[in-house]
């Protein structure tokens, strides 16, 4: 089975990855990928003296921070919290209806938030005015300062209770007997929370946070693509949309190759720094 899987991974992996060279051309689709003439490195001068330059890399590393600072704990938060109750029922019930938002497809949860946030006939906007909180009926997709807001709720609501399995799973590979010590000495839950439970799956928040770092340079793709509009582009418009918008719709594919690999290129080394500190702790990945 190892060498058929080798096999499989060189072919679908490892060759395709020599398409990336269409960064150090000007890739002609009529000219084809091999007589396209070389520019060197062009494309990626170009994209660093864009005048969108500034904005994307912003609105990236803005929006990947905010996912990494609230969207990172919250699972763990809630790991914590179920690991807490007492009553299988309600347990299970919390879990299954945090898990449903993860098995649902961008399209129809953007579709829900759309609807939702609608103008014309919202949920929110119909709850507002009868709460007498706003005299008319608010386009919140529309206005700038709301989309990170509305983009980082949405992507926590799909997130937070399938993130939270692998921690539970960590939870539950605890020594019962800590716990039973720790009882014995009168610590209470809050107490065998802290000195507990957050140190014995601390290695695996460790390499979860080595991943997290090592991927801020994607704050998103679909969820941003069915969510943004020319009105509020300024502040959605990330790395992965503007490869998608300047890539695919306006053809340049040598210049999205650039941003891409620029991309790649950036995210191996923050990983490679992230793990590099981690070590210390004795929790990196390599």
């Amino acid at each position: 089975m190892v060498v058929p899987a080798l096999i499989f991974i060189f072919v679908f992996s490892y060759i395709p990855m020599s398409g990336i060279l269409i960064a150090f051309k000007d890739y002609d689709i009529f000219q084809g990928f091999a007589s396209s003439p070389w520019v060197g490195l062009d494309n990626f001068k170009e994209f660093l003296h864009a005048d969108e330059f500034r904005t994307v890399i912003r609105n990236t590393l803005g929006i990947s921070f905010l996912k990494l600072l609230i969207g990172f704990p919250a699972p763990i938060v809630l790991a914590l919290m179920l690991n807490e109750v007492r009553i299988p029922i309600f347990k299970r019930v919390v879990q299954t209806i945090s898990y449903l938002p993860h098995f649902l497809s961008w399209v129809i949860v953007s579709g829900f938030v759309l609807t939702m946030l609608s103008a014309d006939y919202g949920s929110l906007n119909i709850a507002l005015e009868k709460l007498n909180l706003i005299d008319e009926p608010v386009n919140w997709l529309t206005i700038p300062n709301y989309f990170w807001a509305i983009l980082i709720a949405t992507g926590l609501w799909k997130g937070i209770g399938f993130g939270s399995i692998v921690y539970l799973a960590a939870i539950a590979g605890v020594n019962p007997e800590l716990y039973e010590a720790a009882s014995i000495d009168g610590a209470g839950r809050f107490r065998k929370i802290i000195s507990i439970t957050i140190p014995c799956i601390m290695p695996v928040v460790s390499i979860f946070l080595i991943l997290a770092i090592g991927d801020l340079l994607s704050a998103g793709f679909e969820d941003i693509l069915l969510l943004q509009s020319d009105i509020v582009r300024d502040v959605s418009d990330v790395l992965d949309t503007y490869v998608y918008r300047v890539g695919i719709k306006n053809s340049l594919f040598s210049y999205a190759a650039a941003v891409g690999l620029f991309k790649a290129v950036v995210s191996v080394i923050l990983l490679t720094v992230a793990n590099a500190l981690a070590r210390k702790s004795g929790n990196s990945l390599w």
